[in-house]
């Protein structure tokens, strides 16, 4: 199948904004506010949302074309509490992509008072289903992810892009 399945070949907001998230009941923990482990679950539903709604790719891809992106290396940044039903959303853009990958930096903010609460910076990669190893993309996906970085290009850096972990002394 060569034609896009869904989304749109751009030019895409800079940076692209995803409403309508809400913390879920079962994702608190001990401390009463939303568990370490539910952040990653709440990036991952919001990146379904951008590769599906933006790009045509996500699980409309799986079952079309038998392959899908797969996160190869994630980072997140906790920087602010957030707590049952609280309503937050997402800014994403993308940094890098080629003919297999993408790269982006997504930004989790709380709806209320517009407070950026923790973000993530992550690789995905195209596999297919069949194989489990990587495959390019069609090339109307590659175009859609490479015009996105371009549309994002001019973004400034945040100050997560690119940290590396240690203690700072």
């Amino acid at each position: 199948m060569t034609d896009p399945l869904s989304g749109h070949d751009g030019p895409y907001d800079a940076p692209i904004e995803l409403s309508g998230f809400s913390v879920l009941p079962d994702w608190i923990d001990y401390n009463n506010h939303m568990n370490v482990g539910f952040y990653g679950v709440a990036f991952d539903i919001g990146l379904e949302r951008l590769m599906v709604e933006q790009l045509g790719l996500g699980e409309p891809q799986v079952k079309a074309l038998g392959q899908g992106p797969y996160i190869l290396q994630s980072h997140i940044n906790f920087l602010r509490e957030i707590r049952r039903d609280e309503r937050f959303y997402f800014r994403f853009r993308m940094l890098d992509a080629d003919h297999k990958r993408g790269h982006y930096f997504a930004q989790m903010i709380a709806a209320t008072g517009d407070q950026l609460c923790a973000t993530q910076e992550a690789l995905f990669m195209n596999v297919s289903h069949a194989t489990g190893r990587s495959v390019a993309y069609p090339e109307w996906a590659a175009n859609r992810l490479i015009r996105m970085v371009q549309d994002h290009s001019n973004l400034e850096t945040e100050p997560q892009i690119g940290q590396s972990i240690g203690i700072r002394r």
